[in-house]
Protein backbone atom coordinates (compact mmCIF):
# COMPACT_ATOMS: atom_id res chain seq x y z
CA UNK A 1 0.00 0.00 0.00
CA UNK A 2 1.60 3.29 -0.80
CA UNK A 3 2.68 5.41 2.74
CA UNK A 4 1.53 9.00 3.30
CA UNK A 5 5.14 10.93 2.91
CA UNK A 6 6.36 14.42 1.70
CA UNK A 7 7.00 13.23 -1.56
CA UNK A 8 3.83 11.92 -1.79
CA UNK A 9 1.85 15.18 -0.59
CA UNK A 10 3.61 17.44 -3.09
CA UNK A 11 2.32 15.77 -5.81
CA UNK A 12 -0.92 17.01 -4.43
CA UNK A 13 -0.18 20.63 -3.43
CA UNK A 14 -2.36 22.46 -0.87
CA UNK A 15 -3.54 25.85 -2.76
CA UNK A 16 -1.86 28.67 -1.88
CA UNK A 17 -4.93 31.62 -1.22
CA UNK A 18 -4.31 34.46 -3.65
CA UNK A 19 -4.44 37.83 -1.86
CA UNK A 20 -7.83 38.92 -0.95
CA UNK A 21 -9.54 38.99 2.43
CA UNK A 22 -10.40 36.02 4.52
CA UNK A 23 -13.10 34.75 2.69
CA UNK A 24 -10.83 34.30 -0.08
CA UNK A 25 -9.55 31.60 2.05
CA UNK A 26 -12.22 29.87 2.72
CA UNK A 27 -15.23 29.26 5.40
CA UNK A 28 -15.34 26.71 7.46
CA UNK A 29 -19.09 26.04 9.53
CA UNK A 30 -18.41 23.35 12.39
CA UNK A 31 -20.97 21.78 14.16
CA UNK A 32 -20.31 20.62 17.38
CA UNK A 33 -20.43 20.28 20.88
CA UNK A 34 -22.70 18.80 23.01
CA UNK A 35 -23.83 20.76 26.84
CA UNK A 36 -20.64 18.34 28.48
CA UNK A 37 -18.13 18.62 25.59
CA UNK A 38 -17.81 22.26 24.37
CA UNK A 39 -14.45 21.62 24.09
CA UNK A 40 -14.80 19.46 20.96
CA UNK A 41 -15.88 22.18 19.17
CA UNK A 42 -13.00 24.86 20.07
CA UNK A 43 -10.79 22.02 19.31
CA UNK A 44 -12.37 21.45 15.79
CA UNK A 45 -12.43 25.15 15.26
CA UNK A 46 -8.96 26.13 16.06
CA UNK A 47 -7.17 23.30 14.42
CA UNK A 48 -9.82 24.74 10.77
CA UNK A 49 -7.83 28.09 11.43
CA UNK A 50 -4.54 26.68 12.03
CA UNK A 51 -5.46 24.56 8.39
CA UNK A 52 -5.22 27.98 7.14
CA UNK A 53 -9.18 28.48 6.66
CA UNK A 54 -9.61 32.32 6.47
CA UNK A 55 -13.33 32.39 8.38
CA UNK A 56 -14.85 30.37 10.93
CA UNK A 57 -18.39 29.59 12.54
CA UNK A 58 -19.58 27.29 14.88
CA UNK A 59 -22.98 25.88 15.75
CA UNK A 60 -23.56 24.65 18.98
CA UNK A 61 -25.94 23.89 22.09
CA UNK A 62 -26.79 27.49 22.80
CA UNK A 63 -25.36 27.11 26.93
CA UNK A 64 -22.17 27.06 25.74
CA UNK A 65 -22.25 29.71 22.78
CA UNK A 66 -21.25 32.51 25.01
CA UNK A 67 -18.36 30.82 26.50
CA UNK A 68 -17.04 29.28 22.94
CA UNK A 69 -17.13 32.66 21.88
CA UNK A 70 -15.09 34.39 24.39
CA UNK A 71 -12.32 31.26 24.33
CA UNK A 72 -12.25 31.51 20.38
CA UNK A 73 -12.43 35.47 19.58
CA UNK A 74 -11.33 34.64 15.78
CA UNK A 75 -14.99 32.97 15.93
CA UNK A 76 -18.76 33.71 15.26
CA UNK A 77 -20.34 31.46 17.53
CA UNK A 78 -24.28 30.30 16.97
CA UNK A 79 -26.27 29.21 19.96
CA UNK A 80 -28.32 26.05 18.76
CA UNK A 81 -31.62 24.62 20.46
CA UNK A 82 -31.20 21.58 21.93
CA UNK A 83 -32.38 18.87 24.09
CA UNK A 84 -32.72 18.54 27.63
CA UNK A 85 -30.41 16.22 27.42
CA UNK A 86 -27.79 18.93 26.42
CA UNK A 87 -27.17 17.14 22.52
CA UNK A 88 -28.59 19.42 19.45
CA UNK A 89 -32.09 19.34 18.68
CA UNK A 90 -33.83 18.77 15.00
CA UNK A 91 -35.00 22.22 15.07
CA UNK A 92 -30.94 23.72 14.90
CA UNK A 93 -30.96 22.15 11.70
CA UNK A 94 -32.96 25.20 9.91
CA UNK A 95 -30.61 27.52 11.09
CA UNK A 96 -27.89 26.10 9.72
CA UNK A 97 -29.30 25.19 6.20
CA UNK A 98 -28.05 28.53 5.05
CA UNK A 99 -24.84 28.70 7.39
CA UNK A 100 -23.78 25.04 5.71
CA UNK A 101 -24.94 25.95 1.75
CA UNK A 102 -22.48 29.50 2.64
CA UNK A 103 -19.50 27.45 3.91
CA UNK A 104 -16.88 26.16 1.49
CA UNK A 105 -16.11 23.39 4.10
CA UNK A 106 -18.70 21.74 6.74
CA UNK A 107 -17.57 19.38 9.80
CA UNK A 108 -20.68 17.74 11.52
CA UNK A 109 -19.87 15.48 14.69
CA UNK A 110 -17.25 15.96 17.27
CA UNK A 111 -18.40 15.96 20.83
CA UNK A 112 -21.72 14.81 20.03
CA UNK A 113 -23.78 11.74 20.22
CA UNK A 114 -25.32 9.29 16.85
CA UNK A 115 -28.40 11.16 18.06
CA UNK A 116 -31.56 11.20 15.68
CA UNK A 117 -31.25 14.92 15.58
CA UNK A 118 -27.70 14.70 14.66
CA UNK A 119 -28.64 12.31 11.48
CA UNK A 120 -31.53 15.17 11.02
CA UNK A 121 -29.29 17.77 10.55
CA UNK A 122 -27.01 15.70 8.21
CA UNK A 123 -29.98 15.08 5.96
CA UNK A 124 -30.62 18.96 6.23
CA UNK A 125 -27.57 19.89 5.05
CA UNK A 126 -26.89 17.58 2.32
CA UNK A 127 -30.12 18.99 1.12
CA UNK A 128 -29.15 22.50 1.39
CA UNK A 129 -26.14 22.93 0.03
CA UNK A 130 -24.48 22.65 -2.79
CA UNK A 131 -20.20 22.75 -4.10
CA UNK A 132 -19.59 22.38 0.02
CA UNK A 133 -17.48 20.08 1.19
CA UNK A 134 -18.72 17.88 3.84
CA UNK A 135 -16.67 16.06 7.24
CA UNK A 136 -18.42 13.70 9.32
CA UNK A 137 -17.06 12.81 12.21
CA UNK A 138 -17.76 11.41 15.56
CA UNK A 139 -22.21 11.20 16.48
CA UNK A 140 -22.22 12.20 12.34
CA UNK A 141 -21.33 9.05 11.07
CA UNK A 142 -23.18 6.09 12.48
CA UNK A 143 -26.35 7.35 10.59
CA UNK A 144 -24.95 8.15 7.20
CA UNK A 145 -25.58 4.68 5.53
CA UNK A 146 -29.53 5.61 5.69
CA UNK A 147 -28.12 8.49 3.35
CA UNK A 148 -26.39 7.00 0.24
CA UNK A 149 -28.60 8.54 -2.39
CA UNK A 150 -27.75 11.71 -0.81
CA UNK A 151 -24.30 11.47 -0.03
CA UNK A 152 -24.31 10.62 -4.60
CA UNK A 153 -25.29 13.99 -4.60
CA UNK A 154 -22.18 14.81 -3.24
CA UNK A 155 -19.96 12.56 -4.86
CA UNK A 156 -16.29 13.61 -4.21
CA UNK A 157 -16.87 16.18 -1.39
CA UNK A 158 -17.88 13.58 1.26
CA UNK A 159 -15.11 12.87 3.95
CA UNK A 160 -15.70 10.80 7.14
CA UNK A 161 -13.02 9.89 10.25
CA UNK A 162 -13.96 6.89 11.88
CA UNK A 163 -12.33 4.64 14.03
CA UNK A 164 -12.78 1.13 13.89
CA UNK A 165 -16.11 1.16 16.89
CA UNK A 166 -17.29 3.40 14.59
CA UNK A 167 -16.65 1.96 11.52
CA UNK A 168 -18.33 -1.08 12.87
CA UNK A 169 -21.27 0.68 13.67
CA UNK A 170 -21.52 2.09 10.45
CA UNK A 171 -21.15 -1.11 8.19
CA UNK A 172 -22.93 -3.11 10.45
CA UNK A 173 -20.02 -5.27 11.69
CA UNK A 174 -18.36 -6.94 14.46
CA UNK A 175 -14.87 -4.49 15.53
CA UNK A 176 -12.82 -7.51 15.31
CA UNK A 177 -13.66 -7.74 11.33
CA UNK A 178 -13.37 -3.92 11.10
CA UNK A 179 -9.30 -3.89 12.63
CA UNK A 180 -8.55 -7.56 11.00
CA UNK A 181 -8.34 -5.62 7.33
CA UNK A 182 -9.20 -2.09 8.11
CA UNK A 183 -7.69 -1.16 4.03
CA UNK A 184 -10.47 -3.61 2.87
CA UNK A 185 -13.37 -2.59 4.95
CA UNK A 186 -12.32 1.05 4.42
CA UNK A 187 -12.40 0.76 0.46
CA UNK A 188 -15.73 -0.99 0.84
CA UNK A 189 -17.13 2.23 3.14
CA UNK A 190 -15.94 4.51 0.23
CA UNK A 191 -17.49 2.46 -2.70
CA UNK A 192 -20.99 1.98 -0.78
CA UNK A 193 -21.07 5.56 0.81
CA UNK A 194 -19.28 8.17 -2.33
CA UNK A 195 -16.83 9.35 -0.12
CA UNK A 196 -13.34 9.61 1.42
CA UNK A 197 -12.95 7.59 4.56
CA UNK A 198 -10.32 8.11 7.30
CA UNK A 199 -10.01 5.21 9.19
CA UNK A 200 -8.28 6.10 12.35
CA UNK A 201 -5.96 3.77 13.87
CA UNK A 202 -2.22 2.88 15.38
CA UNK A 203 -2.02 3.22 11.07
CA UNK A 204 -4.60 5.49 9.52
CA UNK A 205 -6.14 4.13 6.09
CA UNK A 206 -7.48 7.35 3.60
CA UNK A 207 -9.72 5.10 0.91
CA UNK A 208 -11.70 7.15 -1.97
CA UNK A 209 -13.32 5.38 -4.83
CA UNK A 210 -10.97 7.64 -7.31
CA UNK A 211 -8.01 6.67 -5.27
CA UNK A 212 -6.08 3.76 -4.52
CA UNK A 213 -6.22 3.17 -0.51
CA UNK A 214 -2.86 4.79 1.24
CA UNK A 215 -1.60 4.64 4.52
CA UNK A 216 -0.03 6.74 7.07
CA UNK A 217 2.47 5.22 9.35
CA UNK A 218 3.61 8.27 11.20
CA UNK A 219 2.24 8.99 14.84
CA UNK A 220 2.46 7.70 18.25
CA UNK A 221 0.55 5.97 21.02
CA UNK A 222 0.50 9.60 22.53
CA UNK A 223 -2.37 10.99 19.94
CA UNK A 224 -4.30 8.32 21.64
CA UNK A 225 -6.16 10.93 24.10
CA UNK A 226 -9.47 13.26 24.68
CA UNK A 227 -9.78 15.55 21.59
CA UNK A 228 -7.56 14.49 19.11
CA UNK A 229 -9.90 13.02 17.08
CA UNK A 230 -11.35 16.24 17.04
CA UNK A 231 -8.37 18.02 16.15
CA UNK A 232 -8.14 16.03 12.90
CA UNK A 233 -11.42 16.36 12.01
CA UNK A 234 -10.97 20.22 11.90
CA UNK A 235 -7.86 20.38 10.26
CA UNK A 236 -9.24 18.40 7.22
CA UNK A 237 -12.20 20.87 7.51
CA UNK A 238 -9.82 23.93 7.34
CA UNK A 239 -7.68 22.22 4.48
CA UNK A 240 -10.62 21.39 2.51
CA UNK A 241 -12.07 24.94 2.69
CA UNK A 242 -9.08 26.30 1.18
CA UNK A 243 -9.78 24.21 -1.59
CA UNK A 244 -7.85 21.06 -1.70
CA UNK A 245 -10.49 18.08 -3.09
CA UNK A 246 -11.29 15.84 -0.50
CA UNK A 247 -9.22 12.98 -1.00
CA UNK A 248 -6.15 15.36 -0.64
CA UNK A 249 -7.37 17.33 2.34
CA UNK A 250 -7.45 14.01 4.24
CA UNK A 251 -4.11 13.12 3.19
CA UNK A 252 -2.98 16.10 4.12
CA UNK A 253 -4.56 16.32 7.88
CA UNK A 254 -4.28 12.44 8.20
CA UNK A 255 -0.35 13.26 8.18
CA UNK A 256 -0.05 16.85 9.67
CA UNK A 257 -1.80 15.21 12.50
CA UNK A 258 0.45 12.38 13.12
CA UNK A 259 3.61 14.07 12.44
CA UNK A 260 2.50 17.45 15.29
CA UNK A 261 2.15 14.00 17.79
CA UNK A 262 5.35 13.09 16.82
CA UNK A 263 6.72 16.86 17.12
CA UNK A 264 5.10 16.53 21.09
CA UNK A 265 6.52 13.18 21.59
CA UNK A 266 10.24 14.35 20.82
CA UNK A 267 9.89 17.66 22.79
CA UNK A 268 7.77 17.06 25.49
CA UNK A 269 7.90 12.91 26.01
CA UNK A 270 5.74 9.82 24.20
CA UNK A 271 2.76 10.40 26.77
CA UNK A 272 1.62 13.05 28.35
CA UNK A 273 0.76 15.77 25.74
CA UNK A 274 -2.87 17.17 25.15
CA UNK A 275 -4.57 17.77 21.82
CA UNK A 276 -4.65 21.29 22.20
CA UNK A 277 -0.64 21.33 21.95
CA UNK A 278 -1.22 19.28 18.43
CA UNK A 279 -2.64 22.75 17.58
CA UNK A 280 0.47 24.73 17.58
CA UNK A 281 2.49 22.44 15.76
CA UNK A 282 0.10 22.42 12.43
CA UNK A 283 1.52 25.79 10.88
CA UNK A 284 4.77 25.03 11.28
CA UNK A 285 4.71 21.54 9.62
CA UNK A 286 2.47 22.30 6.90
CA UNK A 287 4.86 24.70 6.09
CA UNK A 288 8.15 22.26 6.06
CA UNK A 289 6.07 19.74 4.05
CA UNK A 290 5.30 21.84 1.42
Amino acid sequence: MIEITPTFLRQWPLPVPADGDKKARGNVLVIAGAAELPGAAMLAGVAALRAGAGRLRIGTCARNATALGLAIPEARVIGLPETEGGTLACAAATQLEDLAAEADAVLLGPGLAAELSVAAIAATMLEAARGTTFVFDAGAIKGLRGFAALLHRHQGRIIMTPHAGEMAGLMEMERGSVEADPARTATQAAHDLHAVVVLKGAQTIVSSAQHEAVVCRQGNVGLATSGSGDVLAGLIAGLAARGASAFVAACWGVYIHAKAGDHLARSMGPLGFLARELLWEIPGIMRETS
